[in-house]
């Protein structure tokens, strides 16, 4: 990031995942087009692991999870439930709580790299969420410090879609991440028309089940007969599991791999081809598809999100138009951040799309992977509506007693320290 960039002012959109936390931001003025930048919080792929570890000096550390009794994971999904998380047997923490502090968090790190605080904070949220979950969202994120609008995930990929391409209609949103599935259509006008999780639909770390099973199935007796309290064992399943998921991802693009397995006895090389892990997910992925389509009938375009949507499979099971980014686990924070920049500058200093897409696929057998643009015609291309300003619901809820009760600050795994909500630092 240049200085001159820097200097800018600018505004932050942040995706809080069931496994991984991302932050984006657009600046606010000099030359270009406000383009959305993903910024580097740390974590594999510039993100950060979405958990929370209770510290013993009522700190909370961000990163990869610690002691299971001390770790939050997975609590962006539970936020509306009645039943806190619960940490050491002792501390219970409800989730939209945790959720703030994990935001106070990605705000304070960007701030500290940009030397200001942004312009406006847009949190992308799950659909599902109603006005309860978003009261409740809203309060908490008071409670730190953030004051921060609320925009469902699939509006906030469909502002990233606009930002690159003119509307043709409503588009549907294929939203295939590591743990969570969901169908949806946003109208022209960005609103939310449609939408429904997968309930046990099986994604992302249910792919990674598959590839594990794979490799047990291949080694049989090998792998299974190892003893778990074997010092040269203790860390096998947990480095096989890592590498099982990086198959997975190799295997988006290239036909074979092979998935390195660290017996006792020496390494062992299990190879699988996209071909084999294409049919040990099928069944998963034909019933997402089932589900979409029951929802997003008739729509124009669909556009793939989340890390698991790199699967090729997907995009060629999916009816109809697709697009895919190159980077589809970056689609929905990078719209959030759009819609914080269209929040402070207007629809009017909006400029026109342009063609960045880097997958789309039609009906055309012979044109299923085209790399590029795609010819439409002049008439799809019409220019869109007036966009309405993003639904906020902000409740104004009584204050209670929060999480600063227990927190003290929030430190990154490894030693650095955020702002704590206290003190101002």
């Amino acid at each position: 990031m240049s200085e001159e960039a820097a200097a800018l002012p600018y505004v932050l959109g942040v995706d809080v995942g069931s496994t991984r936390t991302a932050a984006a931001v657009c600046r606010l003025g000099g030359a270009g087009r406000g383009e959305p930048e993903p910024v580097d919080l740390g974590g594999p792929g510039g993100g950060v692991a979405s958990t929370l570890q209770l510290t013993p000096d009522g700190a909370f550390a961000v990163g990869e999870p610690g002691d299971p009794r001390w770790t939050a994971t997975g609590f962006v999904r539970r936020l509306g439930d009645t039943t806190p998380v619960v940490l050491g047997g002792v501390e219970r923490i409800p989730a939209e709580e945790l959720t703030a502090l994990l935001v106070m968090w990605v705000v304070d790190q960007v701030a500290a790299r940009e030397g200001e605080r942004p312009e406006h904070v847009v949190l992308a949220h799950p659909p599902g969420w109603g006005p309860h979950a978003k009261g409740l969202a809203h309060r908490a994120l008071r409670s730190v410090g953030v004051a921060a609008s609320l925009v469902p995930e699939p509006v906030a990929a469909a502002e990233n879609h606009a930002f690159t391409r003119s509307p043709v209609g409503p588009l549907g949103v294929f939203s295939l991440g590591s743990h969570a599935f969901s169908a949806s259509v946003v109208g022209r006008g960005f609103e939310l028309v449609a939408t429904a999780d997968g309930v046990d639909q099986a994604a992302g770390a249910d792919f990674d089940d598959a590839v594990l099973a794979h490799v047990r199935t291949s080694l049989g007796r090998e792998l299974t007969d190892l003893d778990p309290d074997d010092p040269r064992t203790r860390g096998l399943h947990a480095r096989l599991r890592r590498d099982c998921e990086a198959a997975k991802r190799v295997l988006s693009g290239t036909v074979e791999t092979a998935i390195p397995v660290h017996l006792p006895s020496g390494r062992v090389d299990v190879p699988i081809t996209r071909a084999q892990f294409e049919d040990l997910v099928r069944a998963d992925v034909e019933q997402a598809v089932s589900l979409f389509t029951r929802v997003a009938s008739g729509v124009a375009m669909t556009v793939l999100v989340g890390g698991s949507a790199r699967i090729p499979l997907v995009a060629a099971s999916v009816p109809g138009r697709v697009v895919l980014e190159a980077a589809p686990e970056t689609s929905v924070v990078k719209g959030a951040a759009l819609a914080a920049r269209r929040l402070v500058v207007g629809p009017d200093a909006e400029p026109e799309p342009i063609e960045t897409s880097v997958l789309v696929r039609d009906d055309d057998p012979l044109l299923r992977f085209p790399v590029g643009s795609l010819d439409v015609p002049d008439a799809e291309f019409t220019a869109p509506p007036p966009r309405p300003p993003v639904d906020i619901t902000p409740l104004d809820l009584p204050e209670r007693r929060t999480v600063k009760r227990v927190v003290r600050g929030l430190v990154v795994t490894g030693g650095r320290r955020a702002r704590d909500p206290e003190d101002g630092r």
